[in-house]
């Protein structure tokens, strides 16, 4: 089966006190039809940053760089998926200050291994976040996923679950990922599910299938190859990551 035809989208990016003739011509995210699947905005810190982890020619320690603030920006804006309530509090002058907290606990599951890389960053901005492993596998032949390991708070039924994996291809394995999750009491509705890298398949697969769960992606990508892996892409996350 040949590679879908597609065409990316393209915008101009810069500053917003540039004309768009000075402005280079990128390529962003595909737009997809699901309201469960929240795309970040496509700013220039954003595109220049997934430039240099897409670049083959970017070695390990800038890949680990470039991802991480990625992450980051991933993780900051799943955390504004979650719930909160009212919260008041007096300033050091002597004010009150109306603001909120978050409802709820939270703690992450990582899909090992390319999905560890990003547990530093949830840690970054959830001090003591309690965070669980799901361990699924890719079988090369017929690309479906297989379960070899779990291991969950247990308590994660009465938290607000952070799925990571970096890429969402078929959306095999992290849809295996939500049932186990589910199996354990979790609501679906309690599930975020964060990534950097989705294709249009595997977020269609995600919003039909579980539409009560968000997901929360930096790039929706052209699309599928022949070996169902995302295009253009940037190569085998993990193995950038942590190998090569």
């Amino acid at each position: 089966m040949a590679p879908k035809e597609t065409r990316a989208p393209s915008e101009s990016l810069g500053p917003d006190y540039k004309p768009d003739i000075e402005k280079p011509i990128a390529t962003v995210s595909t737009k997809v039809p699901h309201e469960n699947v929240h795309v970040l905005s496509q700013t220039p810190q954003l595109i220049a940053l997934l430039t240099m982890i897409r670049d083959r020619r970017t070695n390990r320690a800038d890949f680990i760089f470039y991802s991480n603030r990625i992450i980051r920006l991933l993780i900051e804006s799943g955390l504004n998926h979650l719930p909160t309530l009212p919260h008041e509090v007096m300033t050091p002058v002597g004010k009150t200050y109306a603001g909120v907290n978050f409802e709820g606990k939270i703690c992450g599951v990582s899909i090992m291994r390319a999905g560890e890389a990003m547990e530093q960053g949830l840690r970054d901005c959830c001090r003591s976040v309690r965070i669980g492993k799901i361990l699924i596998q890719r079988d090369e032949e017929t690309s479906k996923p297989r379960l070899f390991y779990e291991k969950l708070p247990g308590d994660v039924k009465d938290r607000w679950v952070l799925l990571l994996d970096p890429m969402l291809a078929t959306g095999g394995s992290a849809l295996m990922a939500v049932d186990v999750l589910l199996s354990k009491g979790v609501p679906e509705e309690r599930i975020l599910f964060l990534n950097l890298i989705a294709s249009p398949e595997g977020a269609a697969n995600f919003a039909n299938k579980f539409p009560k769960l968000r997901v929360v992606t930096a790039f929706v990508d052209e699309g599928l190859d022949e070996k169902n892996y995302i295009v253009p892409g940037l190569g085998d996350f993990g193995d950038r990551f942590y190998t090569l």
